[in-house]
């Protein structure tokens, strides 16, 4: 049975840094989230975790499986939040066409991370907790998950922030372990390194390339 690397699949580079607590108040949206069933806020992770189920079970191509994956991460993710988080102030400088293409450079590497983690035969198992608790800051949630195989249940603990966006619920981080690695910050330290060196360009070579070397491996 093939085995897939929750750290390695989900962490852009080796760089980790813990989450950082920012913000103060709750907004009236953030006061709207306290009070949202536990079901509502995991729904999205739940339409996540059914594709990644289908792809490890589907035997077909990475085009294929990238397609049934793409739905659920822009059904999941605001991709666009964890992207500035991942990038850091620099972010709000950026020119809109620079912006957007960024990102869907970064849309195509999360989808092709996630398939290229959980290939077929993976037999990952996926577990996601019937409660939600409240995020640090800015009124969100987090959803506490486990992510194993059917000899290492639970697995590996990966939870989401979670935000309410015009009433949609989407997830703007995920944290590894019990430690609360944040992926968004992990990646902050690689995307700037890149950034200093080769701008917006040079970032979204970078993930294009990363987004061929799942596609062959």
């Amino acid at each position: 049975m093939k085995r897939f690397s929750i750290r390695a699949g989900l962490v852009f580079g080796m760089t980790m840094a813990l989450l950082p607590v920012a913000g103060a108040g709750i907004s009236a949206p953030a006061a709207f989230a306290q009070s949202a069933p536990a079901s509502a806020v995991s729904a999205p992770i739940q339409t996540l975790y059914k594709a990644l189920d289908q792809v490890q079970n589907a035997h077909s191509s990475f085009a294929d499986r990238s397609q049934m994956v793409a739905g659920a991460v822009d059904q999941a993710y605001d991709l666009e939040a964890v992207l500035k988080a991942s990038v850091g102030l620099r972010y709000d400088s950026l020119s809109p066409s620079d912006k957007q293409n960024l990102l869907a450079a970064f849309r195509n590497f999360t989808i092709a991370r996630y398939v290229s983690s959980f290939k077929p035969g993976s037999g990952a198992r996926f577990t996601v907790s019937p409660s939600v608790t409240d995020a640090p800051a800015g009124g969100g949630k987090i959803v506490e998950t486990h992510i194993g195989s059917d000899d290492s249940m639970p697995g590996t603990a990966v939870s989401y922030i979670m935000h309410n966006e015009g009433g949609a619920w989407k997830i703007t981080d995920v944290l590894l372990s019990d430690s609360r690695i944040s992926q968004a910050a992990a990646q902050r330290s690689d995307f700037s390194s890149t950034l200093n060196s080769g701008g917006v360009q040079g970032l979204i070579n970078v993930l294009n390339r990363k987004v061929q070397s799942y596609s062959k491996d």
